[in-house]
């Protein structure tokens, strides 16, 4: 899974709530997790086979319906390539910091 079709998956707004709502870590099912978006099912499928091919969430059949959970390691690469673009910036300020303090 490349992060840019993470962070692409994460673009939407619709989609990050159904994200941010995913990680209270309760059962959610399709109508649940879109429950209040203002979407029909069919939408709410849509978003969801987006962050289900980016592998943010799996999808699993529960009889008629369809369990919707969170894939946690792909979650943990988009935060790890974030925590580098910290410590490059970290890095960087804290040279201009050293610079600066030695003129």
């Amino acid at each position: 899974m490349a992060v840019t079709e993470l962070f692409r998956a994460l673009g939407d707004p619709t989609r990050l709530e159904m994200v941010r709502r995913l990680s209270s870590g309760a059962p959610h099912t399709i109508t649940s997790v879109s429950s209040g978006l203002q979407i029909s099912r069919q939408g709410a499928r849509k978003h969801l086979q987006i962050l289900a091919d980016a592998e943010v969430i799996m999808l699993e059949p529960r009889g008629r319906d369809t369990g919707v959970r969170l894939d946690r390691d792909t979650l943990e690469q988009g935060k790890a390539f974030i925590a580098e673009l910290e410590l490059r910036w970290d890095t960087r300020l804290e040279a201009l910091r050293s610079f600066v303090d030695d003129e």
